[in-house]
């Protein structure tokens, strides 16, 4: 299926669409002009398509089918769809021009790299569940992680402000919300992935007991993903304790990021792209 032209051809039509809406995003930041509405509607559009794919793909044979590919792919297309509905709360076109081209690349990924089927998953709706949750995690700290970037590179435009006030950074300026508002959005994010990642590890836990008879394997994935967690957790531990905000909040942000890529995009990726493993 992934090789046929029809199939090829949708996900080249919905990364030129995804890199359109990005181009529209960067031209409605020029001062007098603005397209949100017709945007919104053609994000909405890409984001319902982007979806069918990945249902279609993903859960629409016997086998539940799941890789690096797709791993990338659904996050980015759950960030697409955060940011969508955040779009109509507070202006996002900064956070858009991150991940509308990161989505446009994201939906080429299961073209390269197809992953497997995981049979374990084809009579187990929990198993399935436990992978959604997942990835939901992933696309909201994904989000928080992009959200923490464009903050930092905020907090520096205002303490080293361009000597021009409409070059590049302050164009970009023109398409967030104030830093508060940023920083609000951060541990919005982060309080709900962190919820769905402690639901994921728990969960994995569980199924690692079922699957392979004992709750904790000692692997590359799981020591990453409690990482992941730790940091996270610390962070609003931190938050709620101490106060912590701005670039603090912001390292550990990140820092916890990078743990949660490694714990099974970064695995996906040596087996599969280096490795040729599935």
């Amino acid at each position: 299926m992934h090789s046929e032209p029809f199939y090829v051809l949708v996900h080249l039509a919905l990364a030129a669409l995804y890199v359109l809406l990005a181009w529209r995003s960067w031209s409605a930041l020029a001062p007098g002009r603005s397209h949100a509405a017709r945007e919104r509607i053609g994000l909405a559009l890409a984001i319902v398509i982007h979806g069918a794919l990945l249902g279609t793909d993903m859960f629409g044979a016997s086998d539940l089918r799941f890789g690096f590919g797709y791993a990338i792919s659904s996050t980015l297309w759950l960030a697409a769809m955060i940011v969508w509905l955040q779009s109509f709360r507070a202006p996002v076109r900064g956070l858009l021009l991150v991940v509308l081209p990161l989505a446009a690349l994201g939906v080429m990924l299961p073209l390269l790299f197809p992953g497997a089927a995981i049979a374990a998953a084809r009579n187990s709706p929990a198993l399935r569940l436990h992978l959604l949750v997942a990835m939901v995690a992933y696309g909201l700290l994904t989000l928080a992680a992009l959200q923490g970037m464009l903050m930092a590179s905020y907090d520096r435009q205002l303490h080293s402000p361009a000597p021009e006030s409409h070059g590049l950074s302050a164009r970009l300026l023109n398409g967030m919300p104030p830093l508060l508002t940023m920083e609000r959005l951060l541990f919005q994010l982060i309080g709900a992935g962190f919820v769905l990642l402690t639901g994921t590890v728990v969960s994995g836990i569980w199924f690692s007991e079922q699957l392979f008879g004992r709750a904790f394997r000692f692997e590359h994935k799981t020591v990453f993903a409690l990482a992941a967690w730790l940091v996270f957790g610390g962070l609003l531990v931190g938050r709620a304790a101490f106060g912590w905000r701005g670039r603090v909040a912001v390292r550990w942000t990140l820092g916890g990021f990078v743990m949660l890529l490694l714990a099974y995009v970064g695995t996906r990726f040596v087996l599969e792209v280096i490795l040729n493993r599935y």
